[in-house]
């Protein structure tokens, strides 16, 4: 009887640690997507800052021409 009572404490402990190891894996899985989403939209922010910049350079140079 004590031996099966504690192999279900055992079983217990353990399917509580595979159950936070799943929870983490998962956690740290949507933190790496929101992550390479968050570096997607800044680098199109800055290309768009580095675009927009360019034209006002070029534009600068064809009125100085003109």
């Amino acid at each position: 009887m004590k031996i099966q009572l504690y192999k279900a404490l055992l079983d217990s402990n353990a399917s509580e640690h595979g159950a936070r190891m799943t929870a983490m894996h998962k956690a740290t899985d949507n933190a790496d997507a929101l992550l390479k989403e968050l570096r997607l939209t800044y680098n199109k922010a800055r290309q768009a800052s580095i675009t927009n910049e360019i034209l006002k350079i070029v534009g600068g140079a064809e009125a100085l021409k003109g």
